[in-house]
């Protein structure tokens, strides 16, 4: 394996988590037992604002560094070889 793929390796795993901690990080929309849990640790105007449009933003950054990863290792991995 190229030091290339090695770098994109890392760089999508460190994506793929980032992808995981954000969206979990995002306020629960529904009537379910997130919304149980957020109505109890926080009021209903902290998730609003600045804070819900950046993690938006990182949200988005992280999915696409994550894509594009993906679509450069797969044209960059050596036929033939595991």
């Amino acid at each position: 394996m190229s030091p290339l793929n090695i770098v994109l390796l890392v760089l999508w795993a460190i994506s793929a988590l980032a992808v995981v901690i954000l969206v979990l990080m995002h306020s629960g929309k529904g009537t379910g037992v997130s919304d149980m849990i957020a109505s109890s640790m926080y009021n209903s105007s902290a998730a609003s604002g600045v804070w819900e449009k950046n993690l938006d933003r990182l949200t988005i950054i992280a999915s696409l560094v994550f894509v594009t990863t993906i679509v450069v290792f797969v044209l960059t991995f050596p036929q033939g070889t595991f």
